[in-house]
């Protein structure tokens, strides 16, 4: 070892390589504290970092499934509301078909009864092709189902069926032309309408399930949502406290480091006395 030389000064080179070492721990100290993350990027560890993007992207998709999962919801909901509309114009136009089944009725009382019971056949066809939410309509004639995303993936969905409750239908079996001019007419008016009220309570029945269950996913994706960017923070946030203790430390290291180059510096100038 060269211990009396101008040309080496192995104590600054030292010095030197220890304060390159501080102020590059420094450095990273310094970022994590200005960025809140021990791994803001791939090179500050690939594999941490490669996986924490994988979850950022689960993370992100979830909210296209949300979505999708409101405009369902939504979608149910207005059929719900029509349907349950339907229900009632159908509870009243039993109990005018009923009024009207009485053979006593005399020819003017029959005439407003099926007046009234025409224009309540007719609301229903204005509720149903009212219905529509998003250009989506679960209750008019041709309606088809809705498929709503489930998963990050896309390839799992929750899917819900139409429910026709258009006149003359497999659920609202009163026809458009329906009436109780005659008390014939309103005595089959009645058994027909007594299917139809089944008829719909069932269907509504299966649209709430169908909106309950798309709550309840949207409150799961939710949570999951959270778990994921819960852990995204674990594998890349920084400990502040910590990260604040050791920025006190390095500061004080560099002073020191500093401190040791200047005085490995003026080593060499000591052998001036040797030529005196």
């Amino acid at each position: 070892m060269i211990s009396n030389s101008v040309n080496t000064n192995v104590g600054a080179m030292i010095a030197l390589q220890n304060l390159n070492a501080t102020n590059m721990e420094l450095s990273e100290t310094q970022s994590r504290i200005n960025t809140g993350k021990k791994v803001s990027s791939a090179k500050d560890n690939g594999a941490i970092w490669a996986i924490a993007q994988s979850q950022r992207a689960s993370s992100q998709s979830l909210n296209a499934v949300k979505d999708s999962l409101d405009r369902g919801r939504s979608t149910i909901d207005v059929a719900i509301a029509a349907g349950e509309s339907v229900s009632d114009l159908l509870l009243q136009m039993k109990e005018k078909a009923l009024a009207a089944s009485d053979a006593t009725l005399d020819a003017n009382s029959r005439t407003a009864l099926n007046e009234d019971f025409k224009a309540l056949r007719d609301q229903i066809a204005k509720v149903v092709s009212n219905a529509d939410f998003n250009g989506t309509n679960l209750l008019k004639t041709g309606a088809t189902a809705i498929a709503a995303l489930a998963n990050a993936d896309g390839t799992s969905k929750i899917t819900v069926n139409a429910e026709v409750m258009a006149l003359g239908g497999s659920i609202v079996t009163v026809a458009a032309a329906g009436s109780i001019g005659t008390a014939t007419l309103a005595t089959a008016m009645i058994a027909t309408v007594n299917t139809s009220i089944t008829n719909s309570s069932s269907a509504l029945a299966r649209l709430g399930t169908k909106s309950k269950a798309y709550e309840s996913h949207i409150t799961f994706v939710g949570k999951l949502q959270d778990s994921l960017d819960a852990g995204v923070g674990n594998l890349v946030d920084a400990d502040l406290a910590k990260e604040s203790a050791k920025l006190q430390a390095l500061q004080t290291k560099q002073q020191l480091g500093v401190q040791a180059l200047s005085i490995a510096n003026t080593s060499s100038q000591s052998l001036l006395s040797l030529f005196r």
